[in-house]
């Protein structure tokens, strides 16, 4: 008797798993939608069941259990610490089933489909993710998209996010990023600051000058990258303006009100015979990069597949390095200086 046949033989009675499946998994599934959704009833709607529904599926889950996994006020539904244990041990297997669903399906029934939601820094998402969506969606008119803008990095559980872009330097080992393309920060002025006030040439010569800071969401206002020796080195000049929008940040330096350290992608375009000068670019950070994230999961679905895919392929036709445009600009400068020094 094969191995399959011999379980089915087996009475429900001497079979813990086929008398508790039912049970658990309704159990369990509403459990995780009570715990994400911290109600009762917000689980109800989530699932497409009745709030009296998922009370029940819960209680007859801590029964099984002899546990209570929930603290229940009139104001407030929070989990026990057995319930934050049990938790940890089913989001996993629960997610994995879930993931094989729609493989399933999306495999039967064609086409790359579903909802993708995206999140990415507000700079980056605004310059380089949004214009390509357009084609994307054209591609997989079937895939919905829904595009966050954030500057403080989402939580993939949590925010039900699909697909993150990151910027920097990524330490994270629970996500799987892959580059984009290289980070290079540039410090940019408009052509009549430099004609005006120059520019510096060394990194303590930033205290001379009036320089615009970045304010991050937490509130901490960004230090400069820069590297010194091949070492890392940061430096938080003296502002004169401070932004928490980088594209405020590009306006300021074109209406020459200073100068600012700004990642190539939102300036690339305005260098070389543009309106925008760099300098400092033999202490350019080569260390980071803009990366596109995703939980570190064996089978992606379809649906993130092809985005991930796509998204690398379009970004990396794009003409983002901008080496070749700072080195005229900078003899193009330094030209300028020398004419007007005689």
């Amino acid at each position: 008797m094969s191995d399959i046949a011999s379980r089915r033989s087996v009475s429900g009675a001497d079979d813990p798993f086929a008398t508790s499946f039912a049970t658990s998994y309704a159990g369990v599934v509403s459990f995780l939608a009570v715990a994400d959704e911290g109600s009762f009833a917000r689980a109800g709607d989530r699932l497409g069941i009745g709030r009296s529904s998922v009370s029940r599926n819960v209680q007859k889950l801590e029964a099984q259990l002899d546990t209570r996994l929930f603290l229940r006020t009139t104001r407030s539904t929070s989990l026990t610490r057995e319930g934050e244990r049990f938790y940890e041990y089913c989001r996993p297997g629960v997610e994995r089933i879930v993931q094989a669903l729609e493989e399933m399906r999306e495999l039967r029934n064609g086409p790359p489909r579903g909802q993708l939601r995206i999140c990415s820094t507000p700079g980056f998402g605004r310059k380089i993710v949004a214009p390509l969506l357009r084609g994307f969606h054209a591609k997989y008119p079937d895939i919905k998209l829904e595009l966050v803008l954030n500057d403080r990095p989402m939580d993939f559980t949590a925010d039900r996010i699909d697909v993150s872009f990151r910027d920097g330097r990524l330490e994270d080992s629970e996500i799987i990023a892959r580059q984009l393309i290289p980070m290079q920060l540039l410090v940019c002025a408009s052509r009549d600051y430099a004609r005006t006030y120059g520019l510096p040439s060394d990194i303590d010569e930033l205290a001379e000058h009036r320089c615009i800071n970045f304010r991050t969401a937490s509130g901490r206002v960004r230090e400069w990258d820069f590297k010194v020796g091949g070492l890392p080195y940061r430096r938080l000049p003296v502002a004169r303006h401070t932004f928490n929008d980088p594209d405020l940040i590009v306006q300021s330096v074109l209406d020459g009100h200073g100068i600012a350290q700004l990642p190539a992608y939102l300036v690339c375009d305005l260098l070389g015979d543009g309106p925008l000068v760099s300098c400092l670019s033999q202490y350019a950070p080569d260390d980071g990069g803009h990366y596109i994230c995703y939980l570190s999961r064996k089978h992606l679905p379809a649906r993130i597949r092809v985005f991930v895919d796509y998204m690398i392929e379009q970004t990396r036709r794009l003409d983002l390095d901008c080496l070749t445009k700072i080195s005229a600009a900078i003899d193009e400068w330094s030209a300028m200086r020398a004419a007007v020094a005689l």
